[in-house]
C-alpha cells in the first residue's frame, strides 16, 4: 500500500502562485525561533517556529493537508499529520514541514538550523504511515541512475565517482554523526572518501548535494521519513537522484509499519516520495553555508531564504522595515 494524501482536488490552479505563501511561512518560522538560538531549549525553539508557520499559513490562498510533519517521533510541537490550513479559496495542496529543521543546531548555536516546507499539488507526497525513519541516498543529476540501496557503500562510492568523473578518494560525503552510522562512516573513511558528520539536519545534508557551490558529492545513512519527504521535493525540482527505503530504529515503530500495510523492503525512487509538480523552501535561523542568520541593522529585519522550484534555485532576502 502506497500512502498518499486523502485530498481529492477540488479547485485548478497553478501550484507556484503559493511560492509567496510559503516564503512567509518559513520567514516567520526562522524569525520565531532566533531568540532561542543558544539558550539550549529545543522544544521552545521549535515551538515558537512551528506557531509562527500555521500563523503565516492559515490564510493561504487554497486548502493545503500537512501529509507528513515534523514532531511525533520526539514528542516534539508540530504541525500535525492532516491539518487543514489556508482560506480555502485557491488551488488543494500538499504540505510537507518540518518548521525547524536542527532543532540541535538551533539550541547550540551551531550553524545549519532551518524553517523548511515543501509545496506539492494535491495528491502527490507520499505518507510513511507510522514510519518514522527511512535510509536514504541522494546524489547530484550526473548520478542519479548509479545508486542502489543494497550496494555496499564501497560499491556506492565507486558508482558515483565513476558517474561524476572523480576518484573515490575526491569525494565528500555527508553521513549523520549517529551511532547508528558508526559502522557506515568507518567504512566510507576507508574506502578514501572524506566524510562530513553533522549531528544532525539531513534536509541540509541532501541541499548540499544538490547545490554545486557546497562541493558535496553523497548523502547517505538513516535520516527522519519528514526530512526525507522535503528533501525528495529538491531532489524532483533539480533533477538530483534519490533513494529511500523504510528503516524503523525500534520494533514497535516496525510493527506499526506492518500492520499500515507498509513494506520494509520496498525501496521508493524520489518520484515516488513526490509524485508530481513540487517546490522547497529553507529560510535560514542561525547560519551556515546554505543561507544566512536574521539580523537587524537600523531598523530593518533581514533574513535569507532558498527557493527550490522548477529546476530554478533562487536565494531570497526578506527586509523588513520597522
Amino acid at each position: 500500500m502506497q500512502y498518499r494524501s486523502e485530498v481529492a482536488p477540488r479547485t485548478s490552479g497553478d501550484l507556484h502562485t503559493l511560492e509567496s505563501v510559503a516564503l512567509a511561512a518559513t520567514r516567520g518560522a526562522a524569525l520565531a525561533s532566533y531568540p532561542w538560538v543558544g539558550r539550549g531549549d529545543q522544544k521552545a525553539a521549535d515551538a515558537a517556529a512551528t506557531t509562527a508557520m500555521r500563523a503565516a499559513l492559515a490564510d493561504a490562498p487554497g486548502r493545503g493537508r500537512v501529509v507528513i510533519g515534523e514532531g511525533e517521533k520526539d514528542d516534539a510541537p508540530m504541525l500535525f499529520n492532516g491539518e487543514i490550513v489556508g482560506n480555502g479559496q485557491g488551488p488543494d495542496f500538499d504540505i510537507a514541514v518540518d518548521p525547524l529543521e536542527g532543532t540541535s543546531f538551533c539550541a547550540h548555536d551551531l550553524p545549519g538550523a532551518l524553517a523548511t516546507i515543501a509545496f506539492g499539488d494535491a495528491g502527490t507526497f507520499w505518507s510513511p504511515g507510522p514510519g518514522f525513519y527511512m535510509d536514504k541516498i541522494v546524489v547530484p543529476p550526473r548520478a542519479k541512475d548509479v545508486i542502489d540501496l543494497d550496494d555496499p557503500p564501497e560499491q556506492t562510492l565507486a558508482n558515483v565517482a565513476k558517474a561524476l568523473g572523480k576518484q573515490v578518494g575526491e569525494l565528500r560525503v555527508v553521513i549523520m554523526d549517529k551511532p547508528r552510522h558508526k559502522e557506515l562512516i568507518a567504512r566510507v573513511v576507508r574506502a578514501g572518501a572524506a566524510v562530513q558528520t553533522p549531528a544532525g539536519g539531513d534536509v541540509g545534508g541532501s541541499l548540499a548535494v544538490l547545490l554545486p557551490t557546497l562541493d558535496i558529492d553523497l548523502l547517505i545513512g538513516v535520516g527522519g521519513t519528514p526530512e526525507g519527504v522535503l528533501t525528495a521535493a529538491a531532489v524532483q525540482a533539480l533533477g538530483g537522484g534519490m533513494l529511500g527505503r523504510l528503516a524503523p530504529q525500534r520494533d514497535e515503530e516496525a510493527d506499526n509499519i506492518r500492520a499500515a500495510g507498509l513494506s520494509l523492503d520496498r525501496v521508493y525512487t524520489g518520484a515516488e516520495l513526490v509524485a508530481g509538480d513540487a517546490f522547497f523552501v529553507a529560510t535560514g535561523v542561525n547560519g551556515g553555508p546554505l543561507v544566512g542568520r536574521p539580523r537587524k541593522s537600523n531598523g530593518t529585519t533581514i533574513a535569507e531564504s532558498l527557493l527550490i522550484s522548477r529546476g530554478e534555485v533562487r536565494h531570497i532576502t526578506h527586509t523588513t522595515f520597522e
